[in-house]
């Protein structure tokens, strides 16, 4: 009972820190909004100052961001703010003496998936500001966070370790989906040992990618020589993926040369559409002064989800301009890992066979071309063997994780003898 009072504080104390920010925030957002309204009063109301009023338009709308009401309303939102501030210093000051006191091992599933959630959404900001609801990259077994001693004595009875890599806004606990484990089955049926990954979705996918990098750099060291590590990634994990695997190789670690195989499903690997369209929801709202206030709503979401606008995998492909912008496809190119065997499912909500439908409809999130990596421009185009891809009809994205027949597709890429590590070009 004493852990779930503590695991109850958390929350409390993390949704008022997040309650705190997200007030100061709206607070702009209104501010602005009143602002605009007052600067085009003049056009609202018509008449002889309309043509003046009209002609002030743009330089107002320049200088919307940068001014402060004034007069009462100022005093209204200056109030606001100082308020604010205080409540946050106070709990601020209470997160910091409870932080270590905070249990959060043994989390119930349900509390895991909306923290995971939150994280997706807001992953960045709560690790910005310290909020202890921020997730903490770690490997897990039922649900529970594995010390160095755990690892070690895992790895010194098991030497085929099949990571698992989950996807925005979820967690370990929910590779288990309608009674359904992809790795507790493989355990069983290949005498593969699973691992799962749990981390926060809503960090860039590269800053993801460099943490997983080290800790398979410390995993590697619990083990021997003989260790053999299988990845299975699901959605944003395969990026993630991707990423810790050119970051480790780059830095010399040696886990990248006991990296056998990877399977993907659902990978985003050039990108997610409903994001690319979230992006246009920022371009109209900024285009219009009155609506421009609350396109700040829209760039609430975390660098996780915008960094699934084109597949982004590195530091580079995000670190340079204001990440909302409309500034097209500016990743680098990176190509699969050349020395493991790459596989990846891809799957379609159709049961048809017209290509473009499919790949129109895709999984619901990620196209088909996407989850194959294939792209008109051959610099991006990943270049999957055709053996080592599957299309699965009429499903969703979230079926991958629990399919029968996704299931067996994975179940015999993973069994298939490995290749003599044939270069992908």
């Amino acid at each position: 009972m004493v852990n779930k009072d503590r695991k109850a504080l958390g929350d409390i104390l993390g949704a008022g820190r997040l309650t705190i920010d997200a007030i100061a925030g709206v607070t702009d957002i209104a501010e602005g909004l009143h602002h605009a309204i007052l600067s085009f009063g003049g056009v609202l109301d018509g008449g002889d100052a309309e043509r003046e009023d009209a002609q002030r338009v743009d330089e107002n709308a320049k200088q919307l961001n940068n001014k402060r009401t004034t007069g009462v309303s100022g005093l209204v939102y200056r109030s606001i703010r100082h308020i604010n501030t205080w409540l946050g210093i106070g709990l601020d000051a209470l997160i910091q003496r409870l932080t270590n006191t905070i249990a959060n091992n043994q989390a119930s599933p349900g509390r895991a998936a909306v923290v995971s959630a939150l994280n997706g959404i807001l992953g960045d900001h709560l690790q910005r500001k310290g909020n202890p609801l921020a997730i903490t990259m770690a490997f897990c077994r039922d649900g529970n966070a594995l010390n160095a001693t755990e690892l070690v004595a895992l790895l010194a009875e098991h030497k085929e370790i099949a990571l698992f890599v989950h996807g925005l806004c979820m967690n370990d606990q929910q590779w288990t989906r309608r009674g359904h484990n992809h790795g507790e089955l493989l355990a069983t049926e290949l005498g593969f040992t699973p691992l799962y990954l749990r981390y926060n979705t809503g960090l860039h996918t590269s800053e993801n990618g460099r943490a997983l990098a080290e800790l398979m750099d410390m995993l590697g060291g619990c083990g021997g020589p003989d260790t053999a590590f299988y990845i299975v990634a699901h959605s944003m994990g395969g990026l993630v993926s991707r990423s810790a695997y050119h970051y480790g190789t780059a830095q010399g670690q040696r886990w990248p040369e006991q990296l056998r195989k990877i399977v993907f499903l659902g990978t985003p690997h050039h990108g997610a559409a409903l994001e690319r369209g979230g992006n246009w929801i920022n371009v109209l709202l900024d285009s219009n002064p009155y609506s421009s206030p609350f396109s700040r709503l829209a760039k609430i979401r975390s660098s996780g989800i915008t960094d699934l606008r084109y597949g982004n995998v590195l530091d580079e492909d995000w670190a340079i301009g204001d990440r909302f912008a409309m500034a097209g496809d500016q990743r680098r190119a990176l190509s699969l890992p050349k020395l493991v065997d790459c596989y990846a499912i891809a799957a379609t909500t159709s049961l048809d066979t017209y290509p473009v439908l499919n790949n129109m409809l895709g999984d619901g999130l990620v196209s088909v071309t996407s989850a194959l990596g294939q792209h008109r421009d051959s610099r991006f185009n990943l270049n999957f063997y055709p053996d080592r891809q599957w299309l699965g009809r009429g499903l969703h994205h979230m079926d991958l994780l629990n399919d029968a027949g996704v299931y067996s597709v994975l179940k015999s890429f993973l069994e298939v003898a490995e290749s003599e590590f044939r270069v992908i070009e």
